[in-house]
């Protein structure tokens, strides 16, 4: 039923790949950068995204894209990604980074730490152009984590800062805050908490 109600609001059928069964043993790790800390008014400035095919991330084919947004970036939001004015200049349009996106993504599940803000945030501009949110099933690492931790029932304060849950699961740091690094951590973390659960 949802797939129907989706497929008679998709505008461009060139997107109707999203509404097919994903492939089995594959999601794509996902983490954009905004220009603002807010996905209800920032804008879009990189996408990192990285599949993972049967248990293995794909580093080699990870998609990286910088966007150009129409407003000026902010130092609220410099201070948090890196990402100056000068950086995302010669970026790509917003639509044509996200053409690249749905495609690399196709129906796949999304993962990634605080995916909601992400997928909140790219589905903005998809709802105004393709008329629907995007259909993928989310998995949240912080959630998986909290589960492994205490159990799918447990009611309880947890502590789901990136640094500990990487501290927890022995698991390096990483390197810049970037989209393509913030996804490739919380494909780290999903694949770790998928070894431990046996």
């Amino acid at each position: 039923l949802a797939r129907w109600w989706y497929r008679q609001r998709l505008r461009d059928g060139r997107f109707a790949h999203l509404l097919e069964a994903p492939p089995p043993g594959e999601v794509v790790c996902l983490d954009c950068e905004a220009s603002r800390l807010s996905a209800r008014s920032g804008e879009l400035l990189s996408i990192g995204a990285i599949r993972i095919v049967d248990g293995r991330l794909q580093t080699s084919s990870a998609l990286r894209l910088t966007v150009r947004p129409c407003e000026i970036v902010g130092g609220e939001s410099i201070r948090v990604h890196g990402l100056r004015n000068v950086d995302v200049a010669c970026g790509l349009p917003v639509e044509e980074a996200l053409a690249r996106l749905l495609d690399f993504i196709g129906p796949r599940p999304v993962v990634g730490y605080y995916v909601d803000f992400d997928m909140e945030l790219i589905d903005r501009y998809v709802r105004a152009w393709l008329g629907i949110r995007l259909p993928n099933r989310r998995i949240e690492v912080a959630t998986e984590y909290y589960h492994w931790r205490f159990g799918r029932l447990a009611h309880r304060p947890a502590d789901l800062r990136l640094e500990t849950i990487l501290k927890v699961l022995d698991l390096p740091a990483g390197g810049r805050h970037d989209a393509y690094h913030d996804a490739l951590t919380a494909g780290l973390i999903h694949l770790k908490l998928a070894s431990l659960r046996g």
